[in-house]
């Protein structure tokens, strides 16, 4: 199998199934949406059938497929962080893939899921994985450090904090009890 690496400025400008085009047909859709609300981009380059896998998507979002699911997921961060900035520091292509790994950086300034503004500044990486057919993208794979973002958003206690030595012995009281319900 062969590969292209490419950066963002070495990429072309049509999305195609040559591997530098989607390359760069990939990081404008995650770049453009997210910085500039490009969700027009969604419609041209996501297949209506898509499907998205992310872990920490909201549950509300999980049956969506095509455009829709990444429109919504780019409007709920723009509206909790509208100083959102989404770069992209890596991109291979390979065959009909496209490999991103991204940083992204804003303030805390609306609600994110329940999560009240905290005007916290946070900051999370990622790497997004994008499948293409047809010049337009099929199924999208994503990991991205949740975890980091939620404590910086005071969601989830900071490491190495009594917070999070409560939530371990918690968590302990909790394996034992759903180890004796899984064993009857």
């Amino acid at each position: 199998m062969s590969s292209d690496a490419t950066t963002s400025s070495e990429a072309g400008t049509q999305a195609t199934t040559v591997p530098g085009d989607l390359a760069e047909a990939s990081r404008r859709l995650l770049e453009e949406s997210f910085n500039e609300g490009k969700l027009e981009l969604a419609d041209q380059l996501i297949s209506p059938e898509a499907v998205n896998h992310d872990p920490a998507e909201p549950a509300r979002l999980r049956g969506l497929r095509g455009p829709d699911v990444f429109k919504q997921t780019v409007t709920m961060y723009r509206a909790a962080f509208p100083d959102v900035r989404v770069t992209v520091d890596d991109v291979i292509a390979s065959g009909d893939k496209v490999v991103l790994r991204w940083h992204s950086e804003g303030t805390h300034s609306g609600e994110l899921e329940g999560l009240a503004p905290t005007g916290a500044r946070g900051s999370v990486s990622g790497i997004s994985i994008d499948q293409w057919k047809d010049g337009k993208v099929i199924e999208t794979w994503s990991e991205w450090d949740n975890l980091g973002l939620a404590r910086q958003l005071g969601a989830a206690p900071p490491e190495g904090s009594v917070g999070e030595k409560l939530g371990f012995a918690l968590q302990r009281v909790m394996a034992r009890w759903m180890r004796k319900k899984n064993q009857t």
